[in-house]
């Protein structure tokens, strides 16, 4: 398929032969940096040779034009605080070209939407996401605890972090159980405890623990009942 051999070429020319000082260089100088043009280059090679067809000359021709476009816009708005916004972005546009290009060559289409199996896989995991955060975050919230002082338990955190860990956790016991590989449910349950529960150990707190471990089991429970109903 077009479409595998140019995200191919585009995953080694944006990430494998893209070395920091060159990130650097492109980011200090912007349109000015030699290495956003040779960068550009590599682009167009690489799509070249992974196509190795003279008639889809065309094609590694756009993914240049199309890459220098997405590239120069990133570097002239790209700040300190929407970095890692524009970093999306970028990647996002750089593989609707590549689809787009592929859907011109009828080397990609939208027809794996239509099956169902996928389908019901898609709304599983997308459940295990924020909406399965909020169901928990609902069911636990007669239940917050509140610290007795500030020296009792370790209150520094990183945003959202909690929020997060629940979504990941969710997802691989939901790939674990859809791949029929239940040992690895066991392993996400240990290796949680290792990490969570010996500081709440040392936190001395029952009620932080009761919280937080019932919040684990739904969490746990939640995406084990979904691959269930999945399967």
């Amino acid at each position: 398929m077009i479409f595998i051999q140019l995200i191919l070429a585009h995953l080694l020319g944006d990430f494998i032969l893209q070395p920091n000082s060159w990130v650097a260089d492109k980011e200090s100088k912007k349109l000015k940096s030699r290495y956003l043009y040779l960068h550009v280059l590599i682009h167009v090679l690489l799509s070249f040779i992974f196509l190795w067809d003279l008639q889809l000359w065309w094609a590694a021709a756009l993914v240049g034009i199309s890459h220098f476009m997405i590239d120069a816009a990133k570097l002239s708005f790209q700040t300190l605080k929407n970095k890692k916004n524009w970093f999306f972005i970028d990647q996002f546009l750089h593989v609707l070209v590549i689809a787009g290009i592929s859907l011109y060559c009828n080397e990609f289409s939208f027809d794996f939407l239509k099956n169902q199996e996928i389908l019901k896989i898609t709304v599983a995991a997308v459940f295990l996401t924020t909406p399965a955060s909020i169901f928990i975050k609902l069911l636990l919230s007669s239940w917050t605890p509140v610290p007795e002082t500030a020296s009792t338990i370790q209150t520094e955190s990183l945003s959202s972090a909690g929020k997060y860990i629940g979504i990941l956790e969710r997802l691989l016991v939901f790939t674990f159980i859809m791949v029929n590989h239940w040992e690895g449910v066991g392993f996400m349950v240990a290796a949680k405890s290792v990490f969570r529960f010996s500081d709440l150990a040392q936190a001395k707190q029952r009620k932080l623990t009761e919280y937080v471990l019932i919040g684990t089991l739904l969490s746990f429970g939640m995406a084990v009942l979904t691959g269930i109903l999945i399967k």
